[in-house]
C-alpha cells in the first residue's frame, strides 16, 4: 500500500510536466515562437529546464507522499486543506504552460505564475503544519517559480 501511495503521489506531482509536454518545446527547435523572443541573459539552456523540473516534480511528489503518510490528527490540522492547495497548485502549473507556450500569451502566463507562487507558498505552509519536512521539500520549487517569474517578466519586457 505504501508503494502505491508513493506512485500515486509521483503521478500527481508530474501531471503538469506531462501536460506541458504537449504545449512546451522539448528542444530548442520545436517552438519557433519561443525561439524568436528576446530572453534574459540569465535564461538557462533548454535542457536545464527539463532537468530542474524533473527534480522539482520529484521533490513535490515526495512532499505529497509524506503528507499522505501522516495521520490526519497532527495538531488538529485537516489534510484536506493541504490536498486542495496541492490540486490548485498543480492546475495553475499546467495552466502556465498552456498560457505561455500553447496560447503564446506571456502576460496571462505571468498572472497565472503569480497565482502559482501564492498557492505554492500556502501549500508549503499547509504541508508544514502536517510534517515540516514536506514543507522544506517545496522550498526549491518556490525559489524556481520566483526565478520563472523573473524570466517570464523579462520576456514581456524585452518583447
Amino acid at each position: 500500500m505504501i508503494f502505491l501511495k508513493f506512485v500515486y503521489a509521483m503521478f500527481l506531482s508530474f501531471l503538469p510536466g506531462i501536460v506541458g509536454l504537449f504545449v512546451a518545446p522539448i528542444s530548442s527547435g520545436q517552438n519557433a515562437w519561443y525561439n524568436t523572443l528576446n530572453h534574459s541573459a540569465l535564461t538557462p539552456a533548454g535542457w536545464v529546464f527539463s532537468f530542474v523540473w524533473t527534480i522539482l516534480y520529484f521533490l513535490i511528489g515526495i512532499a505529497l507522499f509524506l503528507v499522505m503518510q501522516k495521520s490526519n490528527t497532527n495538531q488538529g490540522y485537516n489534510k484536506a486543506n493541504a490536498y486542495i492547495l496541492f490540486a490548485i497548485n498543480i492546475i495553475f502549473n499546467a495552466l502556465w504552460s498552456f498560457a505561455f507556450f500553447g496560447a503564446q500569451l506571456p502576460e496571462v502566463a505571468l498572472i497565472i505564475l503569480t497565482a502559482l507562487i501564492v498557492t505554492a507558498i500556502f501549500m508549503a505552509r499547509a504541508f508544514f503544519k502536517i510534517t515540516p519536512s514536506a514543507c522544506w521539500l517545496t522550498i526549491p520549487y518556490i525559489v524556481w517559480l520566483m526565478f520563472a517569474f523573473y524570466l517570464n517578466g523579462m520576456i514581456i519586457y524585452l518583447n
